[in-house]
Parts: structure tokens; C-alpha cells; sequence
């Protein structure tokens, strides 16, 4: 997999994705991000399939039979929420232990296109937030623990309701965020200033308490 290291990744863009062959070995690809479901009519239907919501994944059409199938694991070193506030919406950057690598709970298919193109492509999985993530954002991705990774790509693991019990907020305490600057919000930056911290600027003065 020819890969380079990226700092600010946005949906439709390639993400690399791990996954269990047809022999049982791990293979390593780039997909694109937004999961176009193999009986899709319209590609376009990845750019609202960025995220699967844990609760209802077993449920929605575009994901129930690749969670039974189709399970992946997104592998990352951080991720980025922005939080709402008096200046708008200040981004944060999400990273597990001190910048480890850790693996997002992912689905993929294979749509084929008219003229026989095949695109491989992903989702990740999002579930309530931790208490790290609460004030920040109202949804955030799941984060497997290493030792839930084996049985999460187990091709026989068929049953979409023990799947669903692995998709678990992480734990906070294993879990550091600090403040980044605006350049995140530009996809056109994909550099290491862009998940580089900042330091937040003081708050507006205010007459009354």
C-alpha cells in the first residue's frame, strides 16, 4: 500500500483500512471514505455515508449487510471535533495515550460502476460520547481496544447483534485532546501544523457576572 502520512483527511478522500481476505490474512488498502453500498444506482449516496451510527447500523440498508460481511478497522493517530462557541467553532484534536496509533470500528463494500470501474469504499462507526468528548461534540467514533480487533474482522462472526456489542465509547482516561488552530478547517492544509496544539485565546471580558 503506498501511503504518505496525512494530517487533515476529509470525507471522499482515500483512508487506509484493514481488513481480513478471503484466507484469513490481514490486508492493508486505501479506500475511499463515504461507503457507496454495492447495489447503489448513485455514487453520490457516499458523501451522507461518512459516519454509521452504532445504533442503528444493523437496521439501515446501506450498512446491515456489510456489518454482517464487511468489517474493517480504520487505523489513525488522531481525529479532529470542533466545539460551538462565542467565536464559532474551535477544532480539537483527539488522540489515544501520548499520539499512539489506535483503530476506528469501519464497514466497507464494492460498488461497481457503469462501465465496470470497481471502487472499494468505508465507513466508520460513531456512538455516544465519552466524558473527554461530551463537551465537546454530542457523537463520537469508535475506538476499538486492541483486544477487540481479532473478533471485529472474524469473518465468522455473522450475527450483527454480537457485532453491535463492540461498538462502546472509549475509555476517557486513555484518552488526551488539545485545541488546534483554524488551518484544520481548510482541507487544502494537510500538514503537521494542522494537529500541532494552541493555546486558546482568553475569553471576552464581560460587564456582569
Amino acid at each position: 500500500m503506498d501511503w504518505e502520512p496525512r494530517y487533515n483527511i476529509a470525507p471522499t478522500q482515500p483512508v487506509p483500512v484493514v481488513r481480513r481476505g478471503y484466507t484469513g490474512t490481514l490486508r492493508a488498502s486505501l479506500m475511499r471514505w463515504g461507503l457507496i453500498p454495492s447495489w447503489a444506482a448513485d455514487p453520490a449516496i457516499g458523501a451522507r455515508t461518512v459516519n454509521a451510527r452504532s445504533e442503528t447500523v444493523a437496521s439501515k440498508p446501506s450498512f446491515r449487510e456489510s456489518l454482517q460481511k464487511r468489517r474493517c478497522l480504520v487505523p489513525a493517530d488522531g481525529f479532529y471535533e470542533w466545539q460551538r462557541g462565542a467565536r464559532g467553532k474551535q477544532p480539537f484534536c483527539f488522540e489515544v495515550g501520548d499520539g499512539e496509533i489506535f483503530a476506528f470500528a469501519g464497514l466497507w463494500d464494492n460498488w461497481r460502476g457503469p462501465d465496470g470501474q470497481a471502487i472499494e469504499t468505508c465507513t466508520i462507526l460513531t456512538t455516544t460520547p465519552n466524558d473527554l468528548l461530551a463537551g465537546v461534540h454530542d457523537r463520537m467514533p469508535v475506538i476499538l481496544a486492541p483486544e477487540h480487533h481479532d473478533r471485529w474482522l472474524d469473518p465468522s462472526l455473522r450475527d450483527a447483534a454480537t457485532a453491535v456489542t463492540l461498538l462502546n465509547p472509549f475509555a476517557s482516561h486513555l484518552m488526551r485532546r488539545y485545541p488546534v488552530s483554524m488551518r484544520v478547517n481548510l482541507v487544502a492544509n494537510d500538514g503537521p501544523e494542522c494537529s500541532a496544539p494552541v493555546d486558546l485565546p482568553a475569553e471576552p471580558a464581560t460587564l456582569f457576572d
